[in-house]
């Protein structure tokens, strides 16, 4: 474990670590600032491995943490910042193919040492939420497109505008980075910057700010953001060209050509360094190529840009609507308890088939319709219960079972959750420790590692009763279609009048993740409805489907409050 003082002389060698590799990459010899900084900050991206792990896997491990409903201005500690990327970094090893794991303890110290580095240097051991989620959203890998809308939702206010205090905010914390690998006389902050970047604009929405970070060239300050991941993007491509300085007979990244001296190409480390040959000099004008293309292909591209009439430059980036969504109010929806878990129960199924935003938002509007419509017709509360709930009482019971066994796996997670934490947690001094401690310490991390495995299968077993449950809540729904088929329209069973509410849980997208609530936490945040309905329901009074989350009606994360605006399908 890394002790949050930062004080003990491992934990400094483990800090020094990385910059002692850096140097001996030979990276400063780079003449210009912005490929310098931004070869730094690649290397750092690389060697603690985040260039494997895009904002939205940085998204999930904040939300399974409970970082997205913290205050920005809140702290965090060392220690609770270590679990945070060790969630990044465990799940992504479960992600990888087993030829390609990746050392996760490495990656936690040399991430968690270079943030302290850079944002705790006199050893607080405490960082801000919103410092966390700003570094980590700029250097982790993925689209710059994607991280720069998630940027923005935080820095923004509920009417999809800019707030300049935030962004002033965003620019003091995220130049810290490149202050961190000795950039700071090129790329340091200055009180000019945040004015510099937004000069005419008095409202910033997010197509301006998009429009601004990604053009070509982006605010001076950032200049170094899109070259970083222009970096990753050439890093595998060939170009089947001699360098005319070092005569290397193929290059590798970026290729540069000399506007003036006739087929005078450099490979990227010949340019970067200032090399020059024959009547070439540094001064002359030299253009950047991030791909290869014959002759032949030139030519047929020049053929159909002459020839077609339409523009053949595409946008930076998509227009998003101006206007962010609003989350959905459930306060005003009647609720009738003994429904409550299988109208839930279907509509997570409903959710969880969908693979795209649109179809996940057109499933909600159209149970939204239906609640609708029901809550016009009904007029008082229900005075029995519909029949084809009693047709079957072999099906209810096994239902019943499930539901038991999915709580009992919901305390055996909660049990090795807890056990996991006291295993995690941060030893005393070194000058305090003993033979006898530092043997407990061996024995807890293996511990650690049993109660992972036990957990993980434990989540496998609880997957399973879920997939039998809804099977089972399909067959009641079939037979009561039966029935009710069998009866004629003109039947008491099938009269509207007795019409119930179903509640619309907030949609989710890290099914599957370890609950961190017990079942009476999973109705905070809920209208007082939903809280009497679980609390006085005999059938459903300790329900509880392990998504503590789903029922939650609004977010303090401006992320998930506003993300059909800012992010794609996946949240």
């Amino acid at each position: 474990m890394i002790e949050d003082s930062g004080q003990s002389g491992d934990n400094m060698a483990d800090r020094r670590q990385l910059f002692v590799e850096m140097r001996a990459q030979d990276l400063d010899s780079i003449r210009l600032s912005t490929y310098r900084t931004a070869c730094k900050l690649r290397f750092v991206q690389k060697k603690c491995n985040l260039h494997l792990v895009d904002i939205w896997n940085v998204i999930e491990a904040f939300r399974e943490n409970g970082i997205n409903t913290m205050d920005l201005n809140a702290d965090l500690s060392v220690a609770r910042l270590e679990v945070v990327l060790s969630t990044i970094f465990y799940q992504l090893n479960k992600r990888m193919p087993t030829t390609h794991q990746i050392n996760v303890e490495q990656s936690i110290s040399l991430l968690l040492n270079f943030l302290l580095a850079a944002y705790d240097p006199e050893g607080h051991g405490k960082i801000s939420v919103f410092v966390v989620k700003m570094a980590l959203a700029t250097i982790c890998g993925g689209k710059i497109l994607d991280k720069l809308r998630y940027i923005f939702s935080q820095i923004s206010d509920s009417a999809g505008i800019m707030v300049y205090p935030q962004f002033d905010q965003f620019l003091r914390e995220v130049l810290k980075l490149p202050m961190a690998v000795f950039e700071g006389p090129s790329f340091g902050y200055t009180e000019q910057a945040s004015r510099t970047c937004f000069a005419q604009q008095k409202k910033v929405s997010l197509n301006t700010f998009l429009d601004t970070l990604m053009s070509d060239p982006p605010p001076q300050c950032l200049v170094w953001l899109p070259l970083m991941h222009r970096l990753a993007n050439v890093e595998n491509v060939f170009h089947p060209v001699e360098c005319s300085y070092c005569h290397t007979e193929s290059m590798m990244g970026f290729r540069y050509r000399c506007q003036q001296c006739q087929n005078y190409q450099l490979c990227q480390d010949c340019f970067w360094r200032g090399h020059a040959s024959g009547s070439h000099s540094n001064q002359h004008q030299m253009k950047e190529y991030t791909s290869w293309k014959s002759p032949a292909k030139k030519l047929s591209h020049a053929l159909s840009k002459s020839l077609s009439c339409a523009s053949s430059r595409e946008p930076l980036h998509p227009m998003f609507p101006e206007m962010p969504e609003k989350p959905l109010n459930l306060a005003h929806i009647k609720l009738f308890h003994v429904v409550v878990p299988i109208s839930i129960f279907l509509l997570i199924s409903l959710l969880e088939s969908s693979n795209h935003q649109d179809e996940e938002h057109s499933l909600i509007a159209r149970y939204a319709a239906r609640l609708a419509a029901d809550a016009a017709q009904q007029q008082r509360v229900p005075t029995d219960l519909p029949c084809s709930l009693d047709a079957n009482k072999q099906q209810r019971q096994l239902i019943a079972e499930l539901e038991s066994k999915n709580r009992e796996i919901l305390q055996e997670i909660q049990r090795l959750r807890l056990q996991h934490e006291e295993a995690s947690q941060p030893l005393p001094d070194k000058g305090q420790q003993n033979p006898t401690l530092l043997a407990e310490l061996r024995l807890l991390r293996q511990r650690k590692d049993e109660l992972e495995q036990r957990m993980s299968t434990l989540q496998e077993s609880r997957r399973e009763l879920m997939v039998q449950l809804e099977q089972l809540m399909m067959l009641l729904k079939l037979e009561e279609e039966r029935k009710q088929a069998t009866q004629g329209p003109g039947s008491p069973r099938s009269s509207p009048s007795h019409t119930i509410n179903r509640p619309i849980p907030t949609p989710i997208h890290s099914a599957g993740t370890t609950p961190t609530h017990t079942p009476q936490d999973s109705l905070m945040g809920v209208g007082g409805d939903v809280q009497e309905a679980f609390a006085q329901g005999n059938t459903v009074k300790h329900r509880n489907f392990g998504r503590g989350d789903l029922l939650a009606t609004t977010s303090s994360d401006p992320f998930f409050t506003y993300k059909p605006r800012y992010l794609s399908d996946r949240l």
